[in-house]
């Protein structure tokens, strides 16, 4: 994506529109195969443009936002002596932890990899499951059959890590979208030190090597506390300066890459609807799923049920059949073994506004939150730092 594409994308966003995943151009689905190409590895493309190296370390922010991260660039060292020549990606639709972190991992757009959501239905007449608890005897591999960049590289010879915290180790969603190569399980996840430790000897351990490390402080601190909260600039501050000890550490042939996989937006009380609330809302719907930001309805009268939530929510939401959703490109190209998981109606809310359900209480207690395609949460940054050549960014320190 060119400078001048890029600016666009920040415009889009910044003017309240639906801001689309930009798959095969600037995404999050697009990183690994970028650094597999940045590597020398063959059958992958580098439309990132990144830097040649052989080693490299992805480090995934848990909720690092663009626009968050921008407004709070003072509380943040590392990041803002960099943020300047970072770039703007998006991440895939929904903008949530489940479906970004399959992307990914596995190079692949939500409609081939098939992690449609935070919750979905894996198939007709099965219930609904969520995709980060994993609360179904759905395998996996069967879910997910792909195999991850990750897997490609390690079958070529790369040495391939993933620093995750340990009770990660095995769960659904790490099968199926970050399996390949070596698991270091962090028992501890504020052991920033060993972390970083961890993280800077599996980069070391071979001439070739990339390891992902995961960080999930500023989106757990943004969801209890709120987005530019006192709470979450201290959290956004450790991270910084956790990223800048493991720059620091590295070596200067090893290119780090910083990202998220999505952004954040807090959402006022007065702004939530009840899902058991509204009748309206509720005639013709047999399931609902996704999250708060962005729910997936199932229901045999998609149309009908798309116009009623269009008439109730009016501005505060994108109403899309699963039809409209698929060819204005929500999913890239859907696979048909994964039409079905996607919801029949998709509610995308817009500005500040969330639908809840008492069926999830625990979303009552959420302060901030993601899922939908405002530029808020749809946009992260790409931070590139490789100290070795002309393209590493910013200087150290």
């Amino acid at each position: 994506m060119t400078a001048a594409a890029h600016r666009d994308l920040l415009a889009e966003a910044a003017a309240g529109q639906l801001v689309l995943p930009a798959y095969g151009r600037a995404s999050l689905t697009d990183v690994l195969p970028s650094v597999a190409a940045a590597m020398g590895v063959a059958g992958h493309a580098d439309v990132l443009g990144l830097p040649p190296a052989k080693r490299y370390v992805v480090a995934l922010v848990d909720g690092l936002g663009w626009s968050i991260t921008r407004s709070a660039l003072g509380h943040a060292r590392w990041l803002g002596k960099r943020f300047a020549q970072a770039r703007p990606v998006t991440v895939g639709a929904p903008s949530t932890t489940a479906t970004s972190l399959t992307s990914l991992g596995s190079g692949l757009v939500p409609g081939a990899h098939g992690i449609v959501g935070y919750m979905f239905r894996p198939e007709v007449g099965r219930p609904v499951m969520n995709a980060l608890t994993w609360d179904s005897d759905v395998d996996p591999h069967d879910l997910q059959p792909h195999p991850t960049v990750l897997e490609r590289l390690h079958d070529e010879g790369v040495a391939v890590a993933r620093v995750m915290p340990a009770r990660h180790q095995g769960s659904g969603l790490t099968e199926s979208g970050l399996r390949g190569g070596e698991f270091i399980g962090i028992r501890h996840e504020d052991d920033l030190e060993s972390r970083t430790q961890r993280t800077v000897s599996a980069s070391r351990s071979s001439d070739r090597s990339l390891v992902y490390v995961y960080d999930r402080s500023v989106d757990h601190t943004g969801h209890g506390q709120g987005v530019g909260s006192e709470a979450w600039l201290i959290a956004l501050e450790s991270t910084d300066a956790w990223l800048a000890d493991l720059r620091d550490r590295l070596d200067d042939d090893t290119c780090l890459v910083v990202t998220g996989d999505h952004g954040m937006v807090d959402v006022p009380l007065e702004n939530r609807l009840v899902f058991e609330e509204e009748p309206e809302l509720q005639r013709g719907v047999d399931d609902l799923a996704g999250e708060a930001r962005l729910r997936q309805l199932y229901t045999d009268e998609p149309e009908a049920v798309a116009r009623r939530w269009s008439s109730v929510l009016g501005d505060r939401a994108w109403v899309r059949t699963r039809e409209e959703a698929i060819a204005e490109g929500w999913f890239g190209v859907v696979d048909d073994p994964v039409v079905d998981r996607i919801g029949d109606v998709l509610v995308a809310a817009r500005d500040r506004w969330a639908v809840m359900s008492t069926t999830l209480p625990g979303e009552f207690t959420l302060i901030g939150m993601h899922g939908s395609l405002t530029g808020d949460e749809m946009v992260v940054p790409l931070v590139v730092d490789h100290p070795a050549t002309s393209n590493g960014g910013a200087a150290r320190g």
